[in-house]
C-alpha cells in the first residue's frame, strides 16, 4: 500500500511540476511577446487576444465544464464594462484613487453580483431551458442598455480616458504597449484562477453534474447548488474581462452585450475545443485573428468564420484542440513521421478547395457590389475580369479538381493514420 501511495505522491508532484513549468513559460512569452512583434498594430491585436482568451475561458466554465449552454454569456462581460467605465469616469474626477490596471476588479465584482441574482433562478434547470433563460435574459439585458441611457449612454455608450488616473509606479497607460501588460497579467492570473478552480471538488463535481446530474444528486451533491458556483465564478471573469476592455478601448457601448458578442464567444469556445482548457485558449487566438487580420482583405471574413465553424461541428467535434490531441497516440508511439507524408500530399488539394470556394464567394460579392466601370477584381494577386467566363471556369475546376485530389489521397491517409496509431506503430 505505501508504495502505490508513494507513487501517486511521485506523479502527482511531477504533475505540479510540470505545471508550473507550463505557467512560468506562459508569463515569459507574455513578457517577450511585445519584443517580437513590436508594431503598434501588433501590440493592439495581441490586448485584444487577452481579453478575448479570458472571456472565452470564463465561457468555458459554463459549456465545457458546467454543461451549461448559453446564449447571453455577454450580458455580464458588458455589465462589468460599462460598470469599470464609469468607475473610470470618477477615477479621472478624483473621487475613487483606484490605480487604473485594478478596474478590471471592479468589473469582475458586478459580474459576479450579477451572476449571482440571475444564477438563482437560471440553474435550477439545464440543457434547452438553460440555454432559452439565458437568452431571454441576454434579450432583456440589451434591450434595456438602449432604455436607460443616463447609465448605458445610448446608442453612443460611454467613453472615459484611461490616463486621467492616479500614475501606477510611473505609469499613466497612455501607451499602447502598458495596457497590453496590463492585459497579459489579468490573462494569466484568470486564466492560472481557472486552472486552478477546474482542479477543486468544487471543479471536479461541475464535471459530474455536467456528465451526469441525477448520479451527482444520488452521492449527495445538489446539481444546482455546483451549477451555480460555476455560473457565478464564470460571471465574475467574464466581468473581469469586460473591464480590461474598458481599459483597453476607453468606450463601451450597447455592442458589448449584445447577442453578436455572445455569438463570438461560443464560437471561440466551440472552433477551440469546450472539452480542453487550452481549447478556448486557442479559438480566442484564432477567432481575433480572424476579426483583426482577416476582415482588412475581405468583407466576407464573418461568412468565412461561419464556414469554420460549420466544419468544425460537423468533421471535428471536439475543435481543433481535439484534433491536435487525436494525435497523441502517435506522439507517444514516435511515429508521427508517418504522417508527414501524407499530410503533406493531402494538403495541396485541400488548399485547392479553399481557393476555390474563397474565390467564387468572391468574384460573386464583388459582382454584385461593383459598378459597370470597375469590373476587374485582383485575386490571389491575379486580375480578374468578372465579365469572363475564365476567371469562373477557373476556380470551379479548381475547386473540383481539389475534391477529386482529396478523395483521392483519403484511403492513402487513412492507411497511414492506422499505421501511425496500431500496435506496430512505435518504432
Amino acid at each position: 500500500m505505501s508504495t502505490l501511495t508513494d507513487l501517486r505522491r511521485s506523479m502527482v508532484a511531477e504533475a505540479r511540476r510540470r505545471q508550473r513549468l507550463t505557467w512560468l513559460i506562459s508569463a515569459v512569452v507574455l513578457v517577450a511577446l511585445p519584443w517580437i512583434f513590436s508594431s503598434s498594430f501588433s501590440i493592439s491585436i495581441m490586448t485584444q487576444i487577452g481579453i478575448a482568451i479570458i472571456f472565452a475561458l470564463s465561457y468555458n466554465m459554463l459549456l465545457g465544464q458546467g454543461g451549461m449552454l448559453s446564449f447571453g454569456h455577454a450580458a455580464y462581460f458588458g455589465l462589468g464594462g460599462f460598470l469599470a467605465m464609469h468607475a473610470m469616469n470618477y477615477i479621472a474626477d478624483g473621487a475613487i484613487p483606484l490605480p487604473v490596471p485594478l478596474l478590471p476588479l471592479i468589473g469582475g465584482v458586478i459580474g459576479l453580483f450579477f451572476g449571482f441574482i440571475i444564477g438563482t433562478f437560471s440553474t435550477r434547470r439545464a440543457g434547452t431551458v438553460f440555454a432559452m433563460i439565458s437568452l431571454g435574459v441576454a434579450e432583456l439585458i440589451a434591450a434595456l442598455s438602449l432604455i436607460f441611457v443616463g447609465f448605458f449612454g445610448g446608442e453612443e455608450g460611454v467613453s472615459s480616458n484611461r490616463t486621467k488616473g492616479p500614475d501606477f509606479f510611473g505609469f499613466n497607460f497612455g501607451p499602447d504597449i502598458q495596457v497590453y501588460y496590463v492585459a497579459a497579467f489579468w490573462a494569466l492570473i484568470a486564466a492560472i484562477a481557472m486552472f486552478l478552480f477546474s482542479r477543486t471538488p468544487a471543479g471536479r463535481m461541475a464535471n459530474a453534474v455536467r456528465d451526469n446530474a441525477e448520479r451527482a444528486e444520488f452521492i449527495g451533491y445538489s446539481q444546482r447548488n455546483v451549477r451555480m458556483i460555476s455560473f457565478c465564478l464564470s460571471g465574475f471573469f467574464a466581468g473581469l474581462a469586460g473591464g480590461m476592455f474598458a481599459i483597453a478601448y476607453e468606450i463601451v457601448t450597447e455592442e458589448t452585450l449584445n447577442m453578436n458578442q455572445s455569438g463570438a464567444v461560443l464560437l471561440m469556445a466551440y472552433i477551440g475545443g469546450v472539452g480542453y482548457f487550452i481549447g478556448p485558449i486557442i479559438g480566442a487566438i484564432i477567432m481575433t485573428l480572424l476579426r483583426t487580420v482577416l476582415s482588412n482583405f475581405t468583407e466576407l471574413w464573418m461568412l468565412y468564420v461561419g464556414l469554420l465553424f460549420i466544419a468544425t461541428v460537423m468533421f471535428v467535434p471536439s475543435g481543433l484542440t481535439g484534433l491536435l490531441m487525436m494525435h497523441g497516440p502517435a506522439w507517444k508511439r514516435r511515429s508521427l513521421k508517418r504522417l508527414l507524408a501524407p499530410y503533406a500530399a493531402i494538403s495541396i488539394p485541400s488548399l485547392a478547395v479553399i481557393m476555390g470556394v474563397g474565390g467564387l464567394l468572391e468574384l460573386t460579392h464583388f459582382a454584385h457590389t461593383t459598378s459597370m466601370d470597375d469590373r476587374v477584381m485582383t485575386l490571389f494577386s491575379i486580375p480578374m475580369n468578372i465579365d469572363s467566363l475564365l476567371p469562373w471556369a477557373g476556380l470551379i475546376a479548381l475547386f473540383i479538381g481539389g475534391v477529386l485530389g482529396v478523395r483521392r489521397l483519403r484511403p492513402m491517409l487513412l492507411d497511414a493514420w492506422a499505421d501511425a496509431n496500431g500496435a506496430g506503430g512505435g518504432d
